[in-house]
């Protein structure tokens, strides 16, 4: 008995060890749950990364006009640098410049494992010292220090001035700064800028109109010219008409360029004389300082009104200093009708084709080509479309239409050059693609019962589409929409060679016929974050403008597709059973 009860326990022993060796030996492929951790960890890296980025675009957009204090650094050479500090480093010093360093350095960089710390400083005054920033040791500080007395001026050209306000002119009368006081010498400046305003106002509104009127009489008799002949009678009353106008408009711009000259001239004899921490001194106009502000002085209040006063003026000014300062009002309309002019044109050609192809086209193998050829454009590079939209909209068609419309303004091409209805069709064909292949699925979407109850009670096919079909596939097609506005508000490669420029000197609306120029170059908010971050003359003045302009151009784009969101959501409350 025992033998037997002894062979059962072995063979009851090996049975568990057999199953815990099948345990412990499973194939990890058929458990789900190492899958299931592998995809929650790759969703949760990929929200990390999109929030991190997202964090460091808005933290550093939403701080860059928060004003900051100024340092006034004395160098163990006695030498004095005064700026804002701009950011710290680590780095190596290395060859000569480190062979140049005292024994007691060496020491201490010795110490720290062959590192040294630096400081980045805007020291501003450029035209003086033909930089903008300036490298600082923390082996060559003496001391650091805060001077009530120093401010921070931002200029209308040559960038921010950082020093003392040694005096101010005011009409033509040298006075002291303490004898004005800060209030006096700001009341004084928003006076220069009022007139600085009202000269603008008057070279650019005023005389601008003067100056359209003569080009335009200029064009008449050239168009007289071109259609009647240079010697015909018609050509000869055109001209002895256009002479006395012309002669009219030159007494009326004499008048307005002698009351813009009367202007500057008072203007003149109020100005500013500028000292640097080093002595040196620089003299300007008072009305070309846009802002000022004692740095170390400021109360929170205060830092917030000229934090305010930067966002005001970067929304609704135009840019200045190479786009790395003032505002970008110019490049936030011309993103947005853009954009809008691109949906315009894109929605309806993307909705047909796909009702086309949905609907009408016999099934086979033609369509199925299509369909493969449309999938295939989504993919092409976009600077592809860019190279197209200038060969065939600039040249091919904007060539013709100045042929056949504007033979006047010829060799001047008027639409057949860059502009903002050929960006618009470039990047409209650039995203129909994904417009078609949305608004296919939310037309197969729509269930079969309810196109069969449709055409049950009588109506006919297109009353079915346009009634049935349509208004239930809505819903679908808007996120097809969504999607392509917000892919072609962020291209920049095509919008590069078919309209984009640095600069628009006017605006494609104006208060000329016919007050909308779709045929202008215009500026772009991603040109503008490519020119400032990578073309301007210092890369590291116009970073915090690249991140503003970045923070904007999210918020644009977020703005509009929550727009398009709260339409394609109203829809399918109308319509609960077709979402898509």
């Amino acid at each position: 008995m025992s033998t037997l009860a002894d062979k059962k326990t072995r063979i009851m022993s090996k049975d568990k060890e057999a199953r815990a060796v099948r345990r412990y030996t499973a194939d990890l492929s058929a458990v789900g749950e190492p899958a299931l951790w592998g995809f929650g960890g790759a969703l949760a890296l990929g929200i990390i990364l999109i929030c991190g980025f997202l964090l460091a675009i808005f933290w550093n957009g939403i701080t860059t006009f928060w004003p900051k204090p100024i340092e006034v650094v004395t160098l163990t050479s006695g030498q004095m640098v005064a700026g804002v500090p701009s950011r710290q480093n680590l780095y190596r010093p290395e060859g000569a410049f480190l062979a140049s360093l005292t024994d007691e350095v060496r020491a201490e960089i010795e110490r720290n494992d062959g590192y040294a710390e630096r400081t980045l400083y805007r020291i501003g005054n450029y035209d003086l010292y033909n930089e903008d920033f300036r490298w600082v040791n923390a082996f060559d500080v003496q001391k650091v220090e805060r001077d009530p007395t120093f401010y921070y001026l931002e200029r209308q050209e040559w960038g921010p001035f950082i020093g003392r306000i040694r005096s101010v002119v005011i009409d033509g009368v040298e006075q002291a700064p303490e004898a004005l006081g800060l209030n006096g010498i700001r009341r004084e400046q928003q006076a220069a800028r009022e007139r600085f305003a009202e000269i603008r106002r008057i070279e650019r509104s005023e005389i601008g109109v003067i100056n359209h009127e003569i080009n335009q009489i200029r064009l008449e008799l050239r168009r007289v010219e071109l259609a009647e002949g240079l010697e015909s009678p018609a050509h000869r009353s055109a001209l002895t008409d256009a002479e006395v106008r012309l002669a009219e408009l030159q007494r009326e711009f004499d008048r307005l360029q002698g009351q813009a000259n009367e202007i500057k001239a008072r203007d003149a004899r109020y100005r500013i004389v500028l000292e640097e921490v080093g002595g040196a001194t620089k003299n300007a106009q008072l009305s070309q300082i846009v802002r000022f502000y004692p740095a170390n002085e400021l109360s929170v209040f205060e830092k917030l009104g000229v934090y305010l006063s930067r966002w005001a003026e970067f929304l609704s000014a135009e840019p200045r200093e190479a786009n790395t300062e003032g505002g970008i009002l110019p490049a936030i309309f011309g993103t947005v009708v853009m954009t809008l002019l691109m949906v315009i044109v894109v929605a309806p050609f993307g909705v047909i084709t796909a009702l086309y192809l949905r609907e009408y086209a016999k099934q086979g193998r033609l369509v199925a080509m299509v369909r493969i050829a449309v999938n295939n454009l989504a993919g092409v590079p976009s600077i592809v479309y860019g190279v197209f939209g200038l060969g065939f909209f600039a040249y091919t068609v904007g060539g013709s239409i100045d042929a056949l419309f504007f033979p006047e303004r010829l060799p001047n091409p008027t639409f057949g050059t860059g502009g903002i209805l050929w960006s618009a069709l470039t990047l409209a064909l650039l995203t129909v693609p994904v417009v078609i292949v949305a608004a296919e699925e939310a037309l197969s979407s729509v269930p079969r019962s309810i196109r069969e109850g449709s055409l049950a009670c009588g109506a006919s096919k297109w009353q079915t589409i346009r009634s049935v079909v349509l208004p239930h596939a809505m819903p679908g097609i808007m996120t097809g929409l969504i999607l392509a506005m917000a892919r072609g508000a962020g291209e920049v490669a095509p919008l590069m060679l078919v309209g984009v420029v640095k600069l628009a000197p006017e605006l494609p609306v104006d208060g000329f016929f016919p007050y909308i120029h779709l045929e202008r170059s215009f500026m772009h908010l991603g040109f503008h974050i490519f020119d400032v971050g990578f073309q301007s003359r210092n890369s590291e003045a116009g970073k915090p403008m690249v991140f503003v302009t970045t923070l904007l151009l999210l918020a644009l784009i977020v703005l509009m597709n929550s727009s398009a969101i709260y339409i394609r959501n109203r829809l399918k409350k109308k319509f609960a059973g077709s979402q898509f």
